[in-house]
């Protein structure tokens, strides 16, 4: 469970967005989006292969400029 303590005088816009912002990063909504189809091994293992060339790349040409 997310707490977000209220300071005092801090208005309700500003405690709502600190809890958004928790909330986002505890990964809720990204993993309940997973579950919901299954995804083969294979599939997510070629995923990782192609992001990790792909940011290998962009390494390779940031360091040749």
């Amino acid at each position: 469970m997310i707490i977000v303590p209220v300071k005092e005088g801090e208005s309700i816009d500003r405690a709502l967005k600190r809890y958004k912002r928790k909330y986002e990063k505890t990964g809720v909504v990204r993993e309940l989006r997973a579950r919901q189809q299954f995804t083969k091994p294979s599939v997510i293992k070629r995923a990782q292969l192609m992001k990790a060339i792909y940011v290998q790349k962009l390494r390779q040409a940031e360091e040749n400029i």
